[in-house]
């Protein structure tokens, strides 16, 4: 790891709807690299033929795990990871790091790089950004359900409870656009 010292990985956790991906997106068009784990399972969906739907997401996404295990989308990832530092990348966006068994993954790889942010909204917020996004609007028990599954299923809660830091994303996106900005000061993440 000592060949990777400079490397700094900065990966958003939350809940559906917390804004990880909008953080992740404002941090991309900024020309941060990045990785999307939720991109490993919509690229296997595609691969298998599947419709995206949010019942046949979180099934896909359950099996996919159970079939690859719980660091199979991480082990996708990582690759993805050192393919970006080989390529002369230094600060690295992980958009939506998932499960414990996740994080432990990327800590045990990359163990003085890696901070974890994660992103906090109520769930009634949460729940109306989902029904209205563009891409993939869930109904209110959709929501819920997909808040459900991602903590028991994917233990969601363990890197959200052991973030480095967090940003309670309650207001406008402009808003979280500057948290964020304070954020990479503060953590000195820089291209």
């Amino acid at each position: 790891m000592t060949r990777y010292s400079n490397v700094k990985l900065l990966a958003f956790v939350g809940l559906p709807g917390s804004g990880m991906s909008t953080a992740a997106n404002y941090l991309r068009t900024k020309h941060f690299p990045s990785v999307y784990f939720g991109g490993v399972i919509l690229q296997a969906m595609n691969e298998a033929g599947l419709e995206h739907t949010a019942e046949n997401e979180r099934t896909f996404r359950e099996q996919f795990r159970q079939n690859k295990g719980t660091t199979g989308v991480v082990d996708v990832i990582i690759p993805q990871i050192y393919d970006l530092i080989e390529a002369g990348q230094h600060s690295i966006v992980l958009d939506g790091l998932y499960s414990w068994d996740e994080y432990k993954a990327l800590k045990s790889e990359f163990p003085q790089s890696l901070t974890v942010v994660a992103l906090t909204a109520p769930r009634i917020t949460r729940h109306r950004r989902l029904a209205i996004r563009p891409s993939r609007p869930l109904t209110n028990a959709e929501a819920s359900q997909r808040d459900w599954s991602e903590i028991e299923q994917l233990q969601k809660g363990g890197p959200i409870a052991i973030a480095d830091y967090f940003l309670e994303n309650t207001g406008s996106v402009e808003e979280l656009y500057e948290n964020v900005e304070q954020l990479l000061d503060t953590i000195k993440f820089r291209l």
